[in-house]
């Protein structure tokens, strides 16, 4: 079994109007497969759920609302492999990750996005039951298996 530290996260951004969740998802999940810096990489495995944050629009706001930014976000759990990772560290490096993929991808959105570590205990009551679920492809079977187990 490898050494595996698990952290519970919450990622939050702002999406053109066009953007597919599902697609959004997946880049997520395949930016964390490996992370950290300085010729010091380690494998990581990102699952989790991903879902709208959007305000309500009414029906005369349509148009309108067809133009703006749409707020995503996604809850789940970050394994990542091997020991002498603090929390702080693997959050900060999913961070960096995640914010130059989402950059990338869709451009400046005006923002970087949010990604910080949560309670365990916030992920199983905030997740909505309508999200989807995402996890990085083919993530080493140790990673898989102690991420999974937390959901």
């Amino acid at each position: 079994m490898v050494d595996s530290l698990i952290v519970p996260l919450f990622v939050t951004t702002d999406l053109p109007p066009e953007a597919d969740l599902a697609e959004f998802g997946a880049l997520l999940a395949g930016t964390a497969r490996v992370l950290g810096h300085e010729g010091a990489g380690y494998e990581a495995f990102l699952t989790g759920k991903v879902f709208w944050l959007d305000r309500p629009v009414l029906p005369e706001q349509r148009p309108a609302a067809e133009t703006e930014l749409r707020f995503a976000g996604m809850l789940g759990y970050l394994a990542a492999s091997g020991s002498g990772h603090t929390a702080r560290d693997v959050v900060g490096d999913v961070r960096q990750a995640i914010g130059e993929a989402v950059a990338s991808r869709y451009g400046d959105v005006g923002v970087a996005p949010a990604v910080f570590m949560i309670r365990d205990q916030d992920v199983r009551e905030r997740t909505p039951e309508a999200a989807l679920y995402v996890d990085t492809p083919d993530g080493t079977a140790e990673l898989v298996s102690a991420a999974k187990s937390y959901l």
